[in-house]
């Protein structure tokens, strides 16, 4: 008995220090941690979800959609959630691709980060984003995922907007492509987390890049219910999304594709030919209305990730390099097309406009013969036919005799260097300032850049001039005996501005280079009010239902220093090429009479390379509405290949057959668009 009550007492006591700890743990619950709970409890009850919005398209100068927005089902798999699970979540990826019709290595390939030594397909993005995997799933496709969503955890299939190109690769690498941002990106720069989604993408070239802000919009955010499984139950709060503004552009969608196949036409007629750029600009407001390089691409290839061999062409010089824009960012010799700015520096240095200049079949400059084309003298010449007939050895006499006057070889003070001064004014050696990224700046060499360089491979050249060059002399002796000897002279003397730099660069030759963007803007400022401007691609932002956020000016860089009577002069002689001079053959037959085209022709040399082909433009002569500059990269003449190519896109603007009888043309007038088009509060456009 007295052993029952002691097991009894004990059994209370435990009883009492049980209920006694379950309140003191009830009383840190409910009072010394009860907020901190409650607000776990109230994390695991909402959720907040970032709704990105609609990227803003981008439309043609008339309102034809170059970039637009296409709805489709899009399966996400959240990698940092699938890599807590078991396996890594090697089942939901097994039954994910059996749904999905795909293998599930490549699915797993999808979703590893990009880095050193990965290959793509990967994901370049912040790993704590959702990655899409399949950007056009079907409705049952996604209602199996959906319906069965205890099977397949972190991942979510959902509506989305992906990039469309209507026009496939025509100004591809104008308009850019959209790419995920990194974590490292949002890591470096705070104020991007409150802007990006989770699931937007950021431009990653041309216009997508520069106007990204503007196109991405405003993301929303909807604070949903959930159980504990995850499950939506209802929805808080909802702020909708600001739908990115639509990008309006000069481009005309119709020159466009007349440029691309030009520049395709011409590659095809050239054998050697590797790459081609076609510029076409408003010749009075320096406005683009194409901007086209070739090869090109379809930058559909971004959309649902790249594959690596896709990546590797894209980058290859074997297919071209199509991802680079030849017009903005390749530099080449400019050729004849370049004396427009070698007259004005000779107008300038004194040389009478209207004097008498003798072109003889060779000049000598310091002790060796600079040749004409092909050796043959013109006789006695005005600077009006010395363009027209692209007489060198007039330029050659001029640069020679103005090197002289700077001191020759041993300047004294400071020289005048009236050439490369006047290529700077005319824009050349600096980047436009095109609103598109990585414009190349081209270069204007002179003797400072000649001193520079010379201290930069210095080193290199001595070396050189001592070992020879053995890898070379395997394939071509002769070439390898040839650097030798250049690389010698180039450590004792490299740093003189030769009275050879001198005279090429009269002609667009040697060290001088240019990129087609540049060459049509300098020609578009001679043959206009002589004013220098930054050519733009971008016209106005809009909102979606029409509203004018901005208009987008062109400005305004420099003004060329030469009077209006000297460029009127200059423009004269030009408008004479394509009748009867270096282009007439390439015009044989054009109906000069209705639209009469000026322009200037260029053929290049380059060391191992067939010649680069040029022809700087613009019509009607009398009052200039276009310039259109093309390039064809070992294309030869300028007048056999440039010049066809420039035709055609006349041809098609103005509405011409081949034979010159009327045809319809792209541009009804002759006019690039004056106004902009009226986009309607429901998104339709009228032109």
């Amino acid at each position: 008995m007295g052993l029952m009550r002691g097991r009894l007492v004990v059994v209370q006591v435990l009883v009492v220090s049980m209920l006694a700890l379950l309140a003191v743990r009830l009383w840190q619950v409910q009072v010394v941690r009860g907020t901190e709970y409650v607000e776990a409890a109230t994390e695991t009850r909402t959720r907040d979800v970032v709704v990105p919005a609609v990227r803003g398209q981008i439309l043609d100068a008339t309102g034809r959609p170059l970039v637009r927005n296409r709805t489709t089902l899009v399966v996400s798999v959240d990698r940092t959630r699938l890599n807590r699970m078991a396996g890594n979540g090697q089942e939901v990826l097994q039954r994910l691709a059996d749904v999905l019709g795909r293998r599930p290595t490549e699915l797993r390939e999808r979703i590893r980060a990009c880095g050193p030594g990965v290959t793509r397909p990967c994901w370049p993005g912040s790993p704590y984003q959702p990655i899409p995997i399949d950007v056009d799933v079907t409705t049952r496709e996604a209602l199996q995922i959906l319906e069965r969503q205890e099977e397949f955890p972190g991942v979510t299939a959902e509506v989305q907007a992906v990039r469309e190109y209507p026009r496939k690769g025509a100004g591809a690498q104008a308009l850019g492509y959209l790419q995920p941002i990194t974590q490292e990106e949002l890591d470096r720069r705070d104020g991007l987390r409150s802007a990006f989604s989770g699931v937007d993408l950021v431009g990653r070239d041309g216009l997508e890049s520069v106007y990204d802000v503007p196109l991405r919009g405003t993301p929303g955010m909807r604070r949903v219910q959930v159980d504990r499984l995850g499950k939506v139950i209802g929805v808080e709060r909802h702020v909708p999304p600001v739908p990115g503004d639509t990008l309006i552009t000069s481009i005309d969608a119709r020159v466009q594709t007349l440029a691309e196949k030009a520049l395709a036409e011409a590659m095809k007629g050239a054998p050697k030919a590797d790459g081609a750029a076609a510029v076409v600009l408003d010749a009075r407001t320096s406005r683009v209305i194409a901007l086209a390089s070739a090869p090109t691409y379809d930058p559909a290839v971004w959309s649902g990730g790249i594959s690596e061999a896709e990546y590797q062409r894209l980058l290859s010089g074997k297919t071209g390099k199509p991802l680079v824009s030849r017009a903005i960012k390749g530099e080449f010799a400019p050729g004849s097309t370049f004396k427009v700015s070698s007259v004005s520096a000779m107008l300038r240095d004194g040389y009478p406009l209207h004097g008498k200049y003798d072109c003889p079949g060779s000049f000598m400059v310091g002790d060796r013969p600079f040749n004409n084309f092909r050796g043959i003298g013109l006789g006695v010449l005005n600077l009006h036919m010395a363009l027209v007939k692209s007489c060198d050895t007039i330029f050659y006499r001029a640069a020679y005799e103005q090197w002289l006057r700077d001191g020759g070889l041993n300047p004294k003070g400071k020289t005048k260097e009236p050439m490369a001064n006047m290529a700077r004014a005319f824009g050349f050696g600096r980047p436009t300032g095109i609103d598109l990224p990585g414009e190349s700046p081209g270069r204007i060499p002179d003797r400072a850049w000649k001193k520079a360089l010379w201290a930069a491979t210095k080193e290199d050249n001595c070396r050189r001039a001592k070992t020879g060059y053995p890898e070379v002399a395997k394939s071509s002796p002769s070439r390898a005996a040839f650097l030798k000897r250049l690389a010698y002279e180039n450590c004792l003397e490299g740093f003189q501005w030769r009275p050879g730099d001198a005279a090429n660069f009269s002609i667009g030759q040697g060290d001088v280079l240019v990129t087609p963007l540049q060459l049509a803007a300098a020609y578009a400022a001679l043959v206009g009010d002589g004013k220098l401007r930054s050519p733009r691609v971008g016209w106005a932002l809009v909102r979606p239902d029409g509203t004018k956020v901005k208009e987008i000016k062109v400005p305004v860089v420099g003004k060329l220093p030469i009077t209006p009577e000297e460029r009127a002069y200059i423009k004269g002689a030009l408008s004479e090429v394509a009748s009867d001079g270096t282009a007439a053959g390439a015009f044989s037959g054009f109906p000069m009479d209705k639209v009469k085209i000026g322009g200037k022709t260029g053929t290049a040399e380059v060391y191992g390379k067939a010649d680069t082909s040029w022809f700087a433009s613009f019509a009607p002569t009398d009052k200039p509405r276009f310039v259109i500059v093309a390039m064809v990269s070992q294309g030869g003449m300028g007048g056999q290949t440039a010049a066809p190519a420039v035709r055609k896109i006349y041809e098609g603007i103005y509405g011409f057959k081949p034979d010159g009888k009327p045809s319809s043309s792209v541009l009804p007038g002759g006019r690039p668009a004056r106004a902009l088009p009226v986009i309607a509060k429901d998104g339709t456009v009228s032109r």
